[in-house]
């Protein structure tokens, strides 16, 4: 009899850790963040978000995704095959809006800025191209289809009276876009992406390179026309130039579906932007956030983001 009991009461132990551990595995969502082809800084970056998420989030775990990158990522959120996208601040204005490449407006929220990303416009040193307006008739590593780097390309060409079929673009990924400048295949790639960029570094190692920089005229008329954009010096260090590079950018954003919780953005959001030093360690590109430039975004800002960076925001100022 008390054998009996004692198999009752183990299989009754049995069960409820069956119940437990599903119930468990029910509440530990698993969530995806969309980033953008390999070579580029948007997938190491998600890669560290996702492991911070995963780390100190209360029943989340992320996981990072390879797309086409900035134009497609809003689209991926929208329609709800990811979670969470990284993208270019006005690729979101864009989607937001029902501009550009987006037929229709896209439900989308902010979650918090990201590092500046840099227009790369990369040639082999010695090369004839000077200008932007050299790469008339040209073979240009363009970025993948899609991604931001076309985007970009596009109004570029727009100051430059020139349009997509002025030169002979390659839809390759940075990695191979750069690989394929090394090889000569192309005469010059293009990256939008934060610096130092991996495929850039990797193309480095064995050839000397040359950014083509845009006249100041040109760079006044993209401000003037697309306000979103900024323009910085990249230090001639980062990428052995004689000298400072003046670049043309725009900050990028972590963006999400405005059906996402409160609570659950605000999981992410502190999981990320509460542990920025060891966002910094595991990634150096997370030195250029300043996550107080997440109350500025140009759409409006997750709820559950909202409040933990007014949080923030009154308590630095304590």
């Amino acid at each position: 009899m008390r054998f009996l009991y004692t198999l009752k009461f183990l299989a009754l132990g049995v069960f409820a850790c069956i119940v437990f551990t599903s119930c468990t595995k029910r509440e530990t969502q698993e969530l995806h963040l969309a980033t953008a082809s390999l070579g580029g800084a948007f997938y190491p970056a998600g890669q560290t978000m996702s492991n911070l998420v995963s780390k100190y989030a209360d029943g989340i775990t992320m996981l990072p995704v390879v797309s086409a990158g900035a134009i497609q990522n809003p689209r991926l959120v929208h329609s709800g095959e990811v979670d969470l996208g990284m993208t270019n601040a006005n690729m979101a204005w864009l989607a937001v809006n029902a501009q550009g490449p987006y037929a229709e407006p896209l439900d989308l929220k902010a979650v918090g800025v990201l590092h500046a990303s840099i227009l790369h416009m990369v040639t082999l040193k010695g090369s004839a191209i000077d200008s932007f307006d050299d790469l008339r008739g040209k073979r240009v590593a363009v970025g993948p289809a899609g991604g931001g780097t076309y985007g970009f390309l596009v109004r570029l060409l727009e100051v430059h009276d020139m349009t997509i079929d002025d030169i002979t673009p390659s839809y390759l990924s940075y990695t191979d876009g750069f690989t394929q400048l090394g090889d000569r295949n192309v005469d010059a790639a293009l990256a939008l992406a934060g610096f130092p960029t991996a495929a850039v570094m990797q193309a480095m190692a064995t050839h000397e390179l040359s950014f083509i920089e845009l006249s100041e005229a040109k760079l006044d008329a993209m401000l003037e026309r697309y306000p979103y954009y900024t323009t910085r010096k990249l230090p001639k260090d980062i990428y052995r130039q004689d000298d400072d590079v003046t670049v043309i950018g725009v900050n990028n954003i972590l963006i999400t579906n405005s059906s996402m919780g409160d609570e659950q953005v605000f999981q992410i959001v502190s999981s990320i932007y509460g542990h920025m030093d060891e966002f910094k360690r595991n990634n150096a590109i997370a030195a250029q956030i300043d996550w107080r430039q997440s109350l500025a975004l140009p759409i409006p800002l997750h709820a559950g983001a909202a409040r933990y960076f007014e949080s923030a925001a009154k308590e630095s100022k304590e």
